[in-house]
C-alpha cells in the first residue's frame, strides 16, 4: 500500500537503468529492493550488492534531499562518531524518473525497536552523535526557516488543523489535553544561543546498531542549522524509562529548549496519526504513544 497518495514509485527496471547510464562501475552489482516496512515514509530503496543502498525519492517534498546530502554529509561524516550516509554518487533524473537519487554505502545492522526502548547505553550513544554534531561549525550551513529547527509556531496551523480532524477519533488521549500541552510547548521561550546544525529525525528507524552499540545515523532529511530542540525530541521519539530521562540529562539543555523539544514530539506526532492511520498503522501507532508520553511529562 503507498503511503502517500500521490506517491511515486521507482521500478526496479528503472534503477536498474539509471545505474547502467550514470554509474556503469557498478553495472554487475545485484540489485534487490529493500522491503517495504523498512523502507520509511521518504525513500524507495534498493540493495546495490553487499555494500550499497540507492536511495530514490518517492514523494515531492523530499525531491530536494539528494542535493543536500551529496552538498553536506561528506563533510559531516568526517568529525562525527559514527557512520554517516555521505553519497558516492549523485543521480540525475532519467529512464523515466523525474527527481535527483543517491547510492550511499551500506551501514550493516538493525535498528533498535520501533516503539521505543529503555535501552541507556544507547541513550548515551545517541547523546555522544547529538553532542557532537551540535557542536561543529556551522559556517555556510542552511539556516532551518521553516519546519523542525525553526520555531513551533511556524507549525501551528498544521497542528491546529489536525487537532480538530483527531477531535472526531479515539486514538486514546484526550485531545484537550493535547491541545493544551501544545499551545505551552508553542509558548516556551526561543533559542537564545548560536544556531547548531541538527539531524531534525532521530527517531528509531534513522538508527542503526551493531554489537549492542549506534553504528550509524541515516535519513538527514530534516538537516539544517537551527534549534537544537528537535533533536532533544528523540528523549520521546526512541527512549523510555531511564533511558529517556537519561538523554535529556546527557544533553544538558535548559527547561525552555527541553519544552520545544516536547513539542517537536507532538507536532509531527498529533499530524502523522490521522495521516498514517490506514497508509501506515505503526507510524500511527507510535504517534498515539509519543502524544501520551507528552501528556504525561507535562502533567
Amino acid at each position: 500500500m503507498a503511503l502517500h497518495h500521490d506517491e511515486v514509485r521507482a521500478r526496479p527496471e528503472q534503477v536498474r537503468a539509471l545505474l547502467d547510464a550514470q554509474c556503469p562501475q557498478w553495472a554487475g552489482l545485484d540489485l534487490s529492493q529493500v522491503p517495504l516496512e523498512d523502507e520509511g515514509t521518504d525513500h524507495v530503496l534498493f540493495r546495490l550488492g553487499e555494500e550499497l543502498l540507492v536511495r530514490l525519492p518517492k514523494i515531492d517534498w523530499a525531491a530536494d534531499q539528494a542535493t543536500a546530502d551529496a552538498r553536506w554529509l561528506p563533510m559531516l561524516a568526517q568529525q562525527l562518531p559514527v557512520s554517516i550516509p555521505a553519497p558516492l554518487h549523485l543521480g540525475e533524473p532519467g529512464a523515466g524518473f523525474g527527481w535527483q537519487w543517491t547510492v550511499v554505502p551500506w551501514i550493516p545492522g538493525e535498528t533498535p525497536p520501533r516503539l521505543g526502548t529503555d535501552d541507556v547505553g544507547l541513550a548515551a550513544d545517541l547523546a555522544d552523535f547529538t553532542r557532537a554534531l551540535h557542536a561543529l561549525d556551522t559556517t555556510g550551513g542552511p539556516a532551518k526557516t521553516s519546519g523542525r529547527g525553526a520555531p513551533l509556531a511556524l507549525v501551528d496551523a498544521d497542528v491546529q488543523e489536525a487537532l480538530e480532524r483527531l477531535a472526531n477519533s479515539d486514538d486514546g488521549f484526550s485531545v484537550g489535553a493535547a491541545r493544551e500541552a501544545w499551545q505551552h510547548c508553542r509558548d516556551a521561550g526561543p533559542w537564545a544561543g548560536e544556531p547548531v546544525w541538527i539531524h531534525g529525525d532521530l527517531q528509531p528507524g534513522n538508527l542503526i546498531v551493531a554489537r549492542g552499540s549506534l553504528a550509524g545515523v541515516i535519513d538527514f532529511g530534516a538537516l539544517g542549522v537551527g534549534d537544537p530542540a528537535p533533536d532533544l525530541a528523540a528523549a520521546f521519539w526512541t527512549f523510555s524509562g531511564d533511558a529517556r530521562g537519561f538523554y535529556r540529562e546527557a544533553l544538558a539543555y535548559d527547561s525552555d529548549t527541553w519544552l520545544r523539544a516536547c513539542g517537536w514530539a507532538l507536532a509531527p506526532s498529533l499530524t502523522g496519526v490521522d495521516y498514517y492511520r490506514s497508509s501506515f498503522p505503526r507510524m500511527a501507532e507510535h504517534g498515539r504513544q509519543m502524544v501520551r508520553a507528552v501528556l504525561a511529562e507535562l502533567s
